[in-house]
């Protein structure tokens, strides 16, 4: 028999389902995404720690799980909300059901609630925080638990997702990704990439690779001496969770960089860039998540359907002289990308890497390639 299970949210509300994956208590920022594949990506991004995701998509875990898919080393997600979970996938790929997966991993998942109402009312109220629970049935305790619990803004996330040193990668993207990175025939390892990783998805480091790049990931605190003693052709920023105005130890390095080296950074990266340079940073109501996002490339008047996951963008307001906005997401007018004047330095709000999406954006992987043979 299913076990019983509830999400308590911040303002009292309470939803009644089926616990799966493993048992016990989390708190966490919901929010919700609306991509109708990819859940494994998601529940291995390491931007999602810190939350509880729901699904908007009705049924999860109909293709199982499999290795080749994995995003990083574990699973960071607080929680996992869906509609209907499916116990019998499909795909010859597949190595076990999402149930297990969750389970292995410890990480609490519910199905069985309405994910429509839930939605909903993010929507209208806002991401906040919430308690999911298969011990503590009680409406009234969880309630306290979601009102005294921490919210997601002001904790560095970062520390909690990051590596705690450094390595090669040596990976390159599987052979069914339909991405032709050089279209003239095989690169040498001729160019040196220095990842900085905020909480990377391993995606982003297979593009690098397959630019024909030599690429060393280093832990997010690294200073602007550390990473430039490797001696790098370019500095790649990582995605990452949470709020990026605690980072100041990032914000550091990376005005480090700017001016030594080419400098690429997507999400976390790109918010981490902006706040170097003099912008300002603030919280969205229910953030950008999902596969579906449209985006304006200013320069080419092309607009590309994006691969997102964020809950906080650039103040258009706060943006320093040395910045020009060169993509805006046409839903809310928000930056999902900036160019310096004066530095070779580019980033991106939204995932140009992502396998959930389209490949519109993958060419940005190109366009750093190019800064830094002109570099």
């Amino acid at each position: 028999m299913p076990q019983p299970a509830k999400l308590a949210l911040a303002d009292g509300t309470v939803y009644s389902g089926a616990g799966f994956g493993a048992s016990g208590e989390v708190f966490g920022e919901v929010c919700f995404n609306t991509s109708m594949t990819g859940y494994q990506e998601i529940l291995t991004d390491p931007s999602y720690c810190g939350q509880i995701v729901t699904m908007t998509y009705p049924l999860i875990g109909n293709y199982g799980i499999s290795p080749e898919d994995v995003e990083s080393r574990k699973l960071s997600i607080r929680g996992f909300v869906i509609r209907e979970l499916c116990r019998q996938p499909s795909n010859h790929r597949s190595v076990m059901s999402l149930d297990d997966y969750l389970r292995q991993a410890n990480v609490l998942g519910i199905e069985g609630i309405d994910t429509r109402a839930l939605v909903r009312r993010l929507r209208t109220r806002g991401a906040m925080t919430g308690v999911l629970s298969t011990t503590d049935l009680d409406d009234a305790s969880l309630i306290r638990k979601a009102q005294n619990s921490p919210e997601l803004v002001g904790r560095d996330l970062v520390l909690e997702v990051m590596p705690a040193e450094s390595f090669e990668w040596t990976e390159g993207l599987s052979p069914l990704t339909f991405y032709e990175a050089n279209p003239t025939g095989p690169q040498a390892l001729d160019l040196h990439v220095v990842a900085i990783d905020y909480g990377m998805k391993w995606n982003i480091l297979r593009h690098l690779h397959n630019l024909g790049c030599r690429v060393t990931v280093v832990p997010g605190n690294s200073t602007a001496e550390q990473v430039l003693a490797h001696k790098p052709d370019g500095v790649f920023l990582s995605n990452g969770p949470g709020d990026p105005r605690p980072l100041s130890y990032a914000i550091q390095t990376i005005r480090g960089l700017l001016g030594k080296v080419p400098v690429f950074g997507i999400c976390l990266g790109h918010q981490l860039m902006g706040m170097a340079c003099g912008a300002e940073i603030y919280k969205l109501k229910f953030g950008h998540r999902g596969g579906n996002q449209p985006v304006l490339n200013k320069a080419t008047g092309r607009v590309e359907i994006t691969s997102q996951n964020h809950g906080f963008a650039i103040s258009t307001d706060s943006l320093p002289g040395c910045l020009d906005v060169t993509h805006i997401n046409l839903n809310d007018q928000t930056v999902e990308g900036l160019r310096h004047r004066e530095f070779p330095a580019f980033c991106v709000q939204y995932h140009p890497e992502a396998s959930a999406g389209p490949h519109d954006s993958s060419y940005l992987f190109q366009q750093f390639r190019q800064l830094m043979l002109q570099a």
